[in-house]
């Protein structure tokens, strides 16, 4: 049972008193006439207010029904994380949370209006918080821990057989999690070449999905590495039941403390938790840890080039609640690292942001399935209901592609292609 208790979070008394509740609805009303893409009905009561308008049936079609008028000053002091606040304490739901993300992403103008509008001094605050949670090697174990670390009984409740925590690839329509999931180590096991010579480094062990089906089905050799002591102990439990010690080690180490000299690298949606005062050590590293003839193969969820610098340097709800000192790079940020940083060279991009939509939209149901279950391991109402904001916030920002995922497999100088 974890000692997390999301009860415990103090939140700004009823948004603050800059701005009266009035003012504040009226303000937000205003940057809702905004919308240009799709359409939002909001219930008050018995009022009910319509913006945007009507045309193709792909855009997204909201609906917001307000429980508590204190909700509009929550969102108008503090944004994102404001909206984000105020449905965790139930002050507004929605019949379809996910549409409701996917209209504000794709009417980033109108939130970006609403962003600046929130209080600089919360603001500041968060941004003070967060510069809190550097990934220093210290700093890196704590942030990690305050989310992986919620308790592996959690996480079994909504991830796929082989605990995999990151977007799986879907082979065909109708295809299970497990499958995916599945499909998706194969990929980058293909994408690396592997073969039985090989000696796999994979930094990001998560629960040791990949660790184990490389070595399971390519009869390789693999050191993994995680940072989470609840991973790591879950990962070697793992290993030693598929009878893979003799190929599999597991270690609880830093990556910049990493040594030796390896065939083949896997990171798998690792370097979200990099950030990016740390991304020249991070590609540093791992290009010296690779042979002179390496390859590394990375899954990353990204930030769109355009509105990278934006993001990296702001507080939303993610970098709040879930992941403190995660940030999101964009492609051209890894491939200006790449260049500049070490001596490899891109030599393949896939783009599987909509097997990452999917994937959510997985979790997202089995989560809500297993409620009950969530409630024994001693959450509460307030968590279950951040955790809800989470995955349909992710995966409405997934269907608007304002953020991406990619793999991308990188060359070392000495690498030949295989005929």
């Amino acid at each position: 049972m974890s000692n997390f208790s999301v009860g415990a979070i103090r939140f700004p008394a009823r948004g603050g008193r800059l701005f009266g509740e009035g003012m504040a609805r009226r303000t937000l009303l205003r940057v809702m006439g905004q919308i240009q893409v799709g359409t939002l009905t909001i219930h008050e009561g018995e009022q009910t207010l319509h913006f945007g308008t009507e045309g193709n049936a792909a855009e997204p079609n909201a609906v917001i029904n307000i429980h508590d008028p204190v909700v509009y000053r929550q969102v108008l002091t503090a944004g994102i994380v404001g909206s984000g606040e105020a449905y965790m304490l139930g002050h507004w739901s929605s019949p379809d949370l996910v549409e409701v993300i996917r209209l504000f992403s794709a009417n980033m103008a109108a939130m970006d209006a609403m962003e600046t509008r929130a209080s600089w001094l919360r603001t500041l605050a968060m941004k003070l918080v967060h510069a809190f949670n550097s990934n220093t090697v210290r700093g890196s174990r704590r942030n990690i821990s305050a989310h992986y670390d919620l308790g592996n009984d959690f996480f079994k409740l909504f991830l796929d057989e082989n605990m995999m925590y990151s977007s799986a690839v879907f082979p065909h329509q109708g295809a299970t999690l497990e499958q995916a999931s599945d499909y998706k180590l194969d990929l980058l096991c293909k994408q690396l070449e592997l073969q039985a010579g090989d000696h796999l480094l994979e930094i990001g062990t998560g629960w040791g999905g990949m660790a184990i089906h490389a070595a399971k089905n390519y009869g390789c050799r693999v050191t993994t590495t995680t940072i989470s002591q609840e991973q790591y102990n879950r990962a070697c439990e793992r290993v030693a039941e598929e009878g893979l010690g003799h190929l599999v080690t597991v270690l609880c180490e830093d990556y910049r403390d990493l040594q030796g000299s390896y065939d083949k690298l896997v990171s798998i949606e690792m370097i979200e938790a990099v950030g990016h005062k740390f991304y020249q050590d991070y590609f540093r590293q791992c290009s010296a840890l690779l042979k002179p003839d390496g390859l590394m193969a990375i899954q990353a969820i990204t930030m769109t080039d355009q509105r990278y610098e934006v993001a990296r340097d702001e507080v939303d709800f993610i970098k709040r609640y879930i992941f403190p000192g995660g940030c999101l790079p964009s492609i051209e940020v890894i491939s200006g690292h790449i260049a500049r940083d070490t001596d490899m060279q891109i030599t393949h991009l896939r783009d599987i942001t909509a097997d990452y939509a999917e994937t959510l939209a997985h979790w997202r149901t089995r989560f809500q399935a297993a409620l009950p279950q969530v409630r024994e391991q001693g959450f509460d109402t307030v968590f279950e209901r951040m955790w809800e904001f989470y995955l349909c916030y992710c995966e409405g920002g997934f269907r608007e592609r304002i953020i991406g995922t990619v793999h991308m497999t990188f060359a070392k100088p000495g690498y030949r292609i295989n005929n």
